[in-house]
Order: structure tokens, then C-alpha cells, then sequence
């Protein structure tokens, strides 16, 4: 979200068994809303969307109000120029996905928006040109993902609300989905307010992360940060919270392929699961906090393929387990071990310890362009 487009929303709507009541402005291009179910996620959406007309308040989006109780401003959905994509994809039954795209057309032309170019954009970010004849009752849950991400997209708006994008679809259409909402956050410049409750979208997606309970904000950062915190971590930890750790290809065997972490040349080589990508190209990929087994000494005779050097940052205690907070490398993102209590106090964890973090190859998921595949080792 560009600092000339800021989102602002101060919304108060009685709910059954609370209120909502949040209050932020983000500039972000990627924000993320996070909790538990029943949390009042949708619901800021729905507001957000102008589906609730009991919410009271303001919600702005650069110059543009569409709530504002005070002054007696209400624009209905229609006018506000949203794409609105909620967690059941809502695809028109009787239209093929040509039909589909062009279902918001006309909003868009309202908008003056270049529909024939933001058509051919769309078909070509989310892998769509074979799909276009394709009766959607004939598609597959991932295919309807993207048939409705590219309808919101294809619709003209200044604003995209994705609720739970990923929520219906089995893991290994998750791993397949992802990256394509990974091309729409890179190759188009429209600000995005995403509900999950996965960590892995969080972090894979989003810059900033507000964490509802009950309601209420409270916890916002960046994601990392904010999933690791004591008190939210065992709603991360609930849903399987890993480390998304941006990479490259160095090359590939007939089993595996040798990544380097981080964005620079100074990032630890890493044996992983079998890429399809040429050598050089960007990956993202997961590893789980609690499948990383931490060693004093380089150790010798053990399966795991990947010893990384590293460096303490933090040491976290939540209930019985310790979250360990490393660094491998200064142009990688921190890599979080999750180890019992006994251990860290057994290893004499405390930041500035140098150690190293053992990783299997059958640990590490890779997400990578969609064009290529995903696979699980």
C-alpha cells in the first residue's frame, strides 16, 4: 500500500458475543488479520466491504470516505470500488470462467479502468488461458481460487479483501494456490487487507499483521515478530507455525536441489526436496519450528542432511516449550526452533550462543512458481 493511498478504519458493530472495536491505518501493500475462528475477522471484512450496515465509525481509503457516522456517510458496496473475494468462492453456476471474469466488467468500466488490458493480465498472473471455455462446476477447488481471485481482480478495484483464500483447499493444493497469490501481490499495484488464520500466509504474504481476539487488536507487526510473541504464539502454534524463508537455486540432482537462503550471496546452502526451477531462481520455502533439532557442535554420523551454522537472537519461554530465535546469515530472515524448556536450559541457550540448526530435507516444503509445480519431500 503506497503512502499516498493509506487505509484507515475505525469501526465499532455489536456482535452476539462482543463487539467489534478496532482502530488502524496501515500504508502497507499486504495486511494481514489473524486469529481464531470467531475472532471478528470476516466481520472487519464484511465492514470494510459495506455489507454491515450496522457498523458506525470511518473507513477511508486515501481521500476517498466510505463510512463516516458523524458526517452520515454511507457508499454502498457497489460504489466502492472493492474486490471481494470470502472464503466460499461464490463462482456463477451457469457461466463458464470467461463469463466470470467478466462478470464485474461493467463496474469497471464505470471505474475507467482498461478492461481488455487488466483481462489479459489477469489471464496471464494466475495460469488461466486454459481454463477459460471450462464450465466451473467442472473445476477443482484450486482452479476456483484463482477463477475468483482474477473475477475480484478483473473487476477494477482500489481495494482487494481476501478472506481465508486458502482455507478450503486440502495442503497440497495450498502449496500450489499460494503462489499464485504471491504473483498478484508482486504484479499489481492495489492494496490488499487478507484474513487467515494460517501462519504460513501470513508470513508468506503479508507485511504487516493485526491479530484479533474478541474483536479487539491485540498484537500488530511484522509477522514474524508478532506470531512468536508469548501470547499469540500458541494460536500460530495451533495451526503448525514454520519458518517461510525466501531463497534461490543453486542446482538440482535427480532427489534434490541446493538452495541458498536469504536475498544475497552470504546465506547458507541448503539441501531440499527436488526444485523443477533453473539454477538462479527465487524460491519460497517452509521449514517447521518444531522439526529443527538444535546441536552445540557440528555433529557427525546423523541423516539430516542440513547443519546451519548460527546465532541466538532471542529465547523465548511459552508454557513448556522455548522459542529459540536464530540468525544465519544478515541478509536472511531470523529462523525460529522450537525446543521443551529442559532443553534450553540443558544447552545454556541465551542469545550469543553459537550453535547449529539441524534440518532433514524431508522437513522443508518448498513453494515456488506455479508454472513449475510444488512438491513435498
Amino acid at each position: 500500500m503506497s503512502e499516498e493511498m493509506p487505509l484507515h478504519v475505525r469501526v465499532r458493530l455489536p456482535l452476539d458475543r462482543f463487539s467489534l472495536d478496532v482502530d488502524f491505518r496501515t500504508t502497507h501493500r499486504v495486511t494481514g488479520v489473524f486469529g481464531v475462528s470467531g475472532s471478528g475477522k470476516t466481520t472487519l471484512l464484511e465492514a470494510v466491504a459495506g455489507l454491515r450496515r450496522g457498523a458506525r465509525g470511518e473507513i477511508r481509503l486515501g481521500e476517498t470516505a466510505w463510512l463516516d457516522t458523524e458526517k452520515r456517510l454511507w457508499i454502498p458496496p457497489e460504489r466502492r470500488h472493492i474486490g471481494y473475494v470470502p472464503q466460499d468462492s461464490l463462482l456463477f453456476p451457469h457461466l463458464d470462467v470467461l463469463g466470470n471474469l467478466h462478470a464485474g466488467r461493467a463496474r469497471a468500466l464505470r471505474g475507467g479502468n482498461h478492461v481488455e488490458q487488466t483481462l489479459e493480465n489477469v489471464v496471464r498472473v494466475l495460469d488461466l488461458a486454459p481454463l477459460l471455455r471450462r464450465p466451473v462446476t467442472m473445476l477443482s477447488g484450486g482452479e476456483r481460487q484463482r477463477v475468483a481471485l482474477g473475477r475480484a481482480l478483473c473487476s477494477g478495484p482500489r481495494l482487494l479483501l481476501l478472506d481465508e483464500p486458502l482455507a478450503s483447499l486440502d495442503a497440497g493444493l495450498r502449496r500450489k494456490v499460494l503462489p499464485f497469490l504471491h504473483r498478484v501481490q508482486a504484479e499489481f499495484s492495489l492494496p490488499i487487507l487478507l484474513v487467515s488464520h494460517n501462519p504460513v500466509e501470513v508470513q508468506a504474504l503479508c507485511e504487516d499483521l493485526i491479530v484479533l481476539r474478541e474483536g479487539r487488536i491485540v498484537a500488530r507487526g511484522e509477522p514474524r515478530d508478532v506470531l512468536t510473541r508469548p501470547d499469540v504464539f500458541p494460536l500460530a502454534e495451533h495451526e503448525g507455525f514454520e519458518n517461510m524463508l525466501p531463497a534461490r537455486v543453486i542446482e538440482s540432482s535427480a532427489e534434490t536441489s541446493r538452495v541458498r537462503l536469504g536475498h544475497g550471496p552470504d546465506g547458507p546452502a541448503l539441501t531440499v526436496p527436488r526444485s523443477a526451477l533453473p539454477p538462479g531462481s527465487p524460491l519460497l520455502l517452509s521449514v517447521p519450528a518444531d522439526e529443527i533439532v538444535l546441536a552445540l557442535e557440528h555433529p557427525a554420523g546423523l541423516s539430516a542432511r542440513n547443519a546451519v551454522p548460527a546465532r541466538v537472537e532471542k529465547v523465548q519461554r511459552v508454557g513448556p516449550v522455548c522459542l529459540v530465535t536464530t540468525r544465519v546469515a544478515t541478509d536472511a530472515p531470523p529462523v525460529v526452533a522450537e525446543v521443551t524448556a529442559d532443553a534450553s536450559t540443558e544447552l545454556h541457550l541465551v542469545p550469543g550462543t553459537v550453535l547449529y540448526l539441524l534440518i532433514k530435507t524431508t522437513a522443508v516444503t518448498l513453494y515456488e512458481d506455479a508454472s513449475a509445480g510444488t512438491q513435498r519431500g
